[in-house]
């Protein structure tokens, strides 16, 4: 998939589920969940053990192509390089690399480094980060990405860390492009409970939409 058709999807969908387990199974299954509650973005963090497998998996195993399948904690350029041959269609760190960012321009793979001021903001942007993950979002206010987005309109903004269902839809009526979301959602799956997973995947997209003014699922 070309990279402004995955960055167009994930922006369409505007939830990304950051999934980060113990064991490899548990991460393939919440996935799963996940894409049965609608949520078909997901990123798998490389602090699970053989994160590179679990995305060969999920794309191999995704008969219809209907996930999208990301790389998270990427922290160099050698770690997005294998996740990229194991088929991630987007790579997201939690800090700006320009290696990684060269890299992934190489590839035409979408690049989503972490950023916390206006200046890494700038500086990931002239290294062709098309939308910048503000992280750690716990920090802040929702209202910072207006803030921010007062100088820069042109920037892509998804709020990471600290995103839940009590504040998602006041991160998308202030500006979020589209935002990621880790244990708030996960944590269930940890349990084995991807029930739960399922129907919290099915609300954070609920929620995301009714923000942005439209029906819901």
């Amino acid at each position: 998939m070309k990279k402004w058709k995955v960055l167009q999807k994930l922006s369409d969908l505007g939830v990304v589920a950051v999934i980060r387990t113990k064991k490899a199974e548990t991460a393939e299954n919440i996935a799963w969940a996940c894409r049965e509650g609608g949520l078909s973005a997901v990123e798998i963090t490389f602090t699970i053990p053989g994160a590179d497998r679990v995305i060969r998996r999920l794309r191999e195993e995704d008969a219809f192509g209907e996930l999208i399948v990301g790389a998270g904690t990427v922290l160099d350029s050698e770690t997005a390089r294998i996740a990229i041959l194991a088929g991630a269609q987007f790579v997201v760190s939690p800090g700006f690399d320009e290696g990684t960012a060269r890299l992934c321009n190489r590839y035409q793979v979408p690049y989503i480094p972490g950023c916390m001021t206006v200046s890494e903001m700038i500086r990931a942007m002239e290294c062709g980060a098309e939308v910048i993950k503000l992280f750690p979002g716990a920090l802040f206010d929702p209202s910072v990405i207006r803030a921010i987005k007062g100088p820069l309109p042109q920037v892509s903004i998804m709020p990471s860390g600290g995103v839940d269902l009590e504040n998602v839809e006041e991160w998308i009526r202030n500006g979020a492009d589209f935002v990621s979301v880790g244990s708030h959602l996960t944590a269930p799956g940890e349990q084995g409970d991807f029930r739960r997973v399922k129907e919290l995947a099915a609300e954070y997209v609920e929620r995301v939409q009714l923000a942005r003014g439209k029906r819901g699922r």
